[in-house]
């Protein structure tokens, strides 16, 4: 079972280095995000800029978020990956193995977690070009890889056993447009959710987002750290680990 899922897994990472159309999206729709979205505050008075979002860099304050909602477009290429595999025979060949349906969500799931992560280090980078800096200890840096990684896996999964018993190319992208929407504008990944309406607050309160968002956000402005965030996002990617194992042994199909 384990060279089982090593394979497919180390599949998974190769297929996206291999491929420099989806490794070109994967790096450049989060730095669009912060290059073009961050900057429509750049000839704010920084007084505004405090009071709209509680910090006075509007790029610091979106960086967090920004990663956080890329982690939902790894999701979406990770079910699309499968939904290729279907189309194309490979999914066939390996369901007449030895190889159970759970290690091939598990490796895709994990393979799409670790392939979003790439996002990291760019994403870093293009913030201090825009004059962001960073004062993290290594325990931030490591806890903060972490959540975007627990989030990863949560989405991830639940891509795929939303779309294990489809081979329908568009489905992926419609399942996407109808979670990614409400997920991304119900958190406080691009706005202070303290401006809200009371629906969108409580949404924002159980959204998987707010919890990466802000802790992200506090590693980057140095505010009051909520550790806790991260115990909340490893129990939301083990729960949509767990359901998507079981949803993908029971309904996973090629046809």
């Amino acid at each position: 079972m384990r060279s089982q899922f090593s394979g497919l897994y180390l599949r998974e990472l190769l297929r996206t280095f291999r491929n420099p159309f989806v490794l070109l999206i994967t790096v450049v729709q989060p730095f669009m995000w912060l290059a073009f979205f961050g900057s429509s505050f750049a000839n704010a008075p920084p007084s505004l800029v405090e009071s709209f979002v509680g910090a006075k860099s509007y790029i610091a304050f979106l960086l967090p978020g920004t990663l956080s909602t890329s982690m939902l477009s790894v999701g979406m290429f990770g079910s699309m990956s499968t939904i290729q595999d279907k189309r194309f025979g490979f999914m066939k060949r390996i369901l007449i193995t030895p190889t159970s349906k759970g290690v091939i969500f598990l490796s895709k799931a994990l393979g799409s977690a670790t392939r979003g992560l790439v996002q990291f280090p760019i994403m870093v980078v293009a913030a201090l070009v825009f004059g962001v800096s960073f004062q993290l200890s290594p325990v931030e840096w490591l806890a903060w890889v972490g959540a975007l990684f627990c989030l990863a896996i949560g989405f991830s999964s639940l891509f795929l056993a939303i779309t294990a018993p489809s081979t329908d190319w568009q489905t992926p992208g419609v399942v996407s447009n109808f979670i990614t929407m409400p997920l991304m504008f119900a958190s406080t990944a691009l706005f202070n959710g303290a401006f809200f309406p009371s629906w969108m607050r409580a949404i924002s309160a159980v959204n998987p987002i707010t919890f990466s968002a802000l802790l992200g956000r506090s590693f980057v402005l140095g505010t009051s750290v909520p550790w806790i965030n991260l115990g909340y996002l490893a129990a939301f990617a083990l729960a949509l680990l767990g359901i998507g194992w079981i949803v993908a042994g029971r309904w996973l199909k090629v046809d």
